[in-house]
C-alpha cells in the first residue's frame, strides 16, 4: 500500500510517538523516542533546555523523525523537517497538557495545569517545533507466520522494494 500526500499528513496528525533524530557534535547520530502533537502541519514536543535534542536544534535547524503508529507490525513514516526552539514558558505548559493527554489516553483537565507548570519550571522544559518539508515512507513488508514462507502465492508478494522521498505537500 502506498501513502499519498494527504494520507502521509493524516498518519503524522493521527500518531504521537515518533524517533528524533539528529546530528551530534561528535560520535554517530543520536535517536530519541517522544511524544509528539500537531499544531496545524508542525509538529511539536517538548524537552528539556539542557538536552542535547535542544542543542542539535539550535546547530543544525532541522531534525528527522520516525513517526510511529504503534501497531504490529509496525507502520512509520520519516519526516525531514525545519526544526526552532521556542521558549515561551505558556507555549511549553500548553504542549506538555496536550501531550499529558496523549500519554493519559484522555485530555488532561485544567486542575492539572499547576503540575504541568511547575515541571516545565523546574525541568527548564522548551517545545520544538518542526515543520514538515519532505517524508520518506516504504511501504511495510512484514512476514506473519513461519509457515508463511512456503506458501507460493505470499512468496511473490513479499517483496522489499526501494522508499521514496515525498514531499510535505503534493
Amino acid at each position: 500500500m502506498t501513502m499519498d500526500a494527504a494520507e502521509r499528513r493524516d498518519f503524522v496528525k493521527n500518531n504521537h510517538t515518533c524517533v528524533v533524530g539528529y546530528t551530534r557534535k561528535k560520535g554517530p547520530p543520536s535517536m530519541s523516542i517522544v511524544y509528539y502533537v500537531m499544531d496545524g502541519d508542525d509538529i511539536c514536543f517538548s524537552t528539556m533546555r539542557e538536552r542535547q535534542k535542544a542543542k542539535a536544534v539550535e546547530r543544525e535547524g532541522e531534525l528527522s523523525i520516525a513517526v510511529l503508529d504503534g501497531q504490529w507490525p509496525p507502520t512509520y513514516l520519516v519526516v525531514y523537517g525545519d526544526a526552532q526552539i521556542e521558549e515561551d514558558q505558556e507555549q511549553a505548559i500548553n504542549v506538555g497538557m496536550k501531550i499529558g493527554g496523549v500519554m493519559a489516553g484522555e485530555e488532561l483537565s485544567e486542575d492539572a495545569r499547576p503540575f504541568v507548570k511547575d515541571m516545565v519550571e523546574k525541568e527548564g522544559r522548551i517545545v520544538v517545533r518542526v515543520t514538515p518539508r519532505s517524508t520518506f515512507y516504504t511501504p511495510p513488508v512484514h512476514l506473519n507466520k513461519a509457515e508463511e514462507v512456503h506458501d507460493e502465492e505470499f512468496r511473490k508478494k513479499f517483496k522489499h522494494g526501494l522508499g521514496a522521498n515525498l514531499p510535505w505537500r503534493d
